[in-house]
């Protein structure tokens, strides 16, 4: 797998007139960018501009006399009045692994020859630049980059940055450069603190971070992360080695007890060619998703400070170092509508409506919004201009408004007042609105859901046959599946041989495991993993039925907030249960451990996690996700969802392609083992059904 480019459609520019518009508003985003305020324009737009500005001014070399695209920070950011101690640059860019290679040709003509030194690979934070100062082992001072000749002072965040400590255990003097920024939690934090005390929320964690060192006048403190990428001798004082690679500086900062971007889950790499530095690019571009913090692209730099120094500084940018970008996970749209919809659980669930945008490959005009209260908290108006976020495979979401472009007259965000599906009343008791009338208002998708493959699998019973037996009176809840006759059937799917069809996939689910029986119930937190957990704890349905919170509590997985819930739930439905029962469902799991004993990680994959991806093959062939999640925790192992330190097989099947997929690439970069499908099979041969 090749990192994507990042190239976004440049905005054209065929006059004069043009260039000069795109000059100014470059400038304004680059204030706002730099600055700490909220940007008119996401990153990718950004970049999009500035590539066509440069391409603009190659072209008429003439114009470009006096444009600030030569200088650190389009000369938009702050000065400050501290003088660096050398001159803290940004970094060019490269949006493809064609261009990455057209800089390491680059380098080898500024050097004369191919580097020798290697390179390092890291990934490319998307915070502020600062510089922290260190005298004697006490973090003295900490100062933007500026203009990259001088910075502001911003020290009175000393002590609520995360990675660089007050005091370190040696007395040590030296300078340490890097990132600050919020990771995705501090984030979160920080925008609650900050409605709590009635401030706009931070657009993204990048801005905020921007914002946050240069405030000084706040009633609260929000903390926020450093990671140093350098580092450089202070006071005339010698604390790093003399001629000391990339990687070494940054041993000896890290040993030092400031962390660095070797501390971070995507790691430095130190690399021989330019190919294995496009490997690692792909790496830590897989990882991407699954990073507590956002990152914007991966820096490839000249190992060796000799060849460092002899590939020289431009006037913006090192000529030894480049940010590879990577596609935007973060873009700026407008939030057009917020519809309404009731869950199987009966939860009042809340979609934004976006104009279509461009976001990781794939254009995205839905999505998520937690709950009514998430949506007060983030002040959302109809008609803002928002910023949305989405990476890998996770569901877009909105962060927050873009205050400043809010349109005039807008209103915002409407709650409903009466449920969105049956028009009856809301239990607004807890953050996530509830139809008062639960499970039975959102009967349709309840039924479709214990129907659905890996529950109750029953096959032929799509939504219009549920639609017409609920509007026919004859199905009211999950258990009355299990009373209908052949001929109400026949009617209500228009033909015998369907009807006949169904009456026998009934009979076939009314055997399936307690496990799928239970997860037909709907219970909320109780998904196929947690039903199967709860199912294999406590054998059958009656011992569930007369646990206690502190009981069900015990399965894996089980938090107290839960817990208690599953047994209130559990309560309401007993007069449903009572008919499966009556119908001859199944209430047991088979091959239980005793009823009172909890169930023990025995078998080939005890104390394993294990991640699948891909179609089975072999004898694992037709074994789906939850067929998969079965087996692995029939040997004694734990399903799990996405590759990371924790893991420890991943189980990948060839694709068609022949390209490893993101998740086989996260595993080649952390070193999980990864096994074929016929490997696993033979691991777990005596668990296979």
């Amino acid at each position: 797998m090749t990192a994507l480019p990042a190239v976004e459609a440049s905005p054209a520019l065929s006059t004069s007139a043009d260039y000069t518009s795109a000059l100014d508003l470059l400038r304004e985003a680059s204030r706002a960018y730099y600055g700490g305020g909220n940007s008119p324009m996401d990153d990718a737009s950004f970049d999009a501009l500035r590539r066509a500005v440069l391409e603009w001014e190659a072209e008429h070399p003439s114009e470009a006399a006096g444009s600030p695209t030569g200088l650190v920070a389009d000369g938009a950011a702050p000065e400050g009045d501290i003088a660096h101690t050398t001159r803290l640059l940004s970094l060019d860019n490269v949006f493809s692994p064609e261009e990455l290679t057209g800089w390491a040709a680059s380098l080898t003509r500024r050097l004369g020859r191919e580097a020798e030194g290697g390179f390092t690979v890291e990934p490319k934070l998307d915070g502020a630049a600062v510089a922290a100062r260190y005298r004697g082992g006490r973090l003295v001072q900490i100062v933007t980059r500026g203009d990259g000749t001088h910075g502001e002072d911003v020290s009175h965040v000393i002590g609520s940055v995360v990675g660089l400590p007050e005091h370190l255990a040696e007395p040590v003097t030296f300078e340490a450069r890097g990132e600050v920024l919020f990771t995705q939690a501090q984030f979160e934090t920080a925008n609650e603190v900050r409605a709590a005390h009635g401030a706009a929320l931070f657009a993204n964690p990048r801005n905020g971070a921007a914002g946050t060192l240069r405030a000084k006048d706040r009633p609260y403190r929000l903390e926020m992360t450093f990671w140093a990428y350098g580092a450089v001798d202070l006071g005339g004082e010698s604390f790093l080695p003399v001629e000391a690679t990339h990687a070494q500086v940054l041993a000896a900062v890290a040993g030092a007890g400031v962390q660095t971007t070797a501390a971070t889950p995507a790691g430095l790499h130190v690399v021989d060619t330019i190919a294995e530095a496009q490997a690692q690019v792909d790496a830590i571009a897989a990882l991407r998703a699954g990073l507590p913090f956002g990152i914007d692209g991966v820096v490839v730099k000249a190992n060796s400070a000799a060849e460092q120094e002899a590939a020289g500084l431009g006037s913006r940018f090192p000529h030894w170092a480049i940010a590879y970008k990577l596609p935007a996970v973060e873009r700026q749209t407008v939030l057009e509508d917020v519809v309404w919809e009731v869950g199987r659980t009966g939860v009042l669930a809340p979609t934004a409506v976006l104009a279509p945008v461009d976001i990781d490959g794939s254009t995205v005009s839905r999505a998520t919004l937690h709950n009514p209260a998430d949506i007060a908290r983030r002040g959302l108006h109809l008609g803002d201009t928002v910023t949305v976020y989405k990476a890998g495979d996770i569901i877009p979401r909105v962060q927050a408004p873009v205050v400043e472009l809010r349109p005039q007259g807008a209103v915002p965000v409407p709650l409903p007042d009466a449920c969105p599906n049956c028009g009856g009343d809301i239990d607004r008791s807890q953050e996530r609105w509830r139809c008062a009338k639960g499970t039975t208002c959102a009967l349709a998708p309840l039924i479709g859901y214990a129907a659905g493959r890996d529950i109750l699998d029953i096959d032929g019973l799509g939504k219009t046959y549920v639609k017409a037996l609920i509007d026919a009176g004859l199905v009211g809840d999950v258990a009355d599946l299990f009373s209908l006759t052949a001929e109400q059937l026949t009617t209500a799917s228009g033909s015998a041989k369907r009807g006949a069809k169904l009456v026998e996939q009934l009979a076939l689910a009314k055997a399936r495991p307690l496990s799928r029986v239970f997860c037909a119930l709907g219970i909320p937190g109780t998904g196929r993993s947690m039903s199967r957990r709860i199912a294999a704890h406590f054998g059958t349905m009656d011992a569930i039925l007369r646990a206690s919170a502190e009981d069900i509590q015990a399965v894996e997985g089980m938090g107290p907030e839960k817990a208690p819930v599953v047994v209130a739930e559990l309560v309401a439905l007993a007069p449903v249960i009572d008919k499966l029962i009556a119908a001859g469902v199944n209430m047991s799991e088979p091959e239980r451990p005793s009823v009172a004993t909890p169930v023990v990680a025995e078998g080939p994959l005890a104390g394993r996690t294990v991640v699948v991806t891909g179609r089975m093959t072999g004898r694992l062939e037709g074994y789906g996700r939850t067929q998969m999640n079965e087996l692995i925790e029939r040997a004694g192992g734990r399903a799990g969802s996405s590759v990371n330190a924790k893991t420890t097989y991943l189980v990948a099947a060839s694709s068609p392609s022949g390209k490893p997929s993101s998740k086989a690439t996260a595993a080649l970069k952390l070193g999980v083992e990864v096994l074929t499908p016929e490997e696993f099979a033979d691991l777990v041969t005596e668990h296979l059904a």
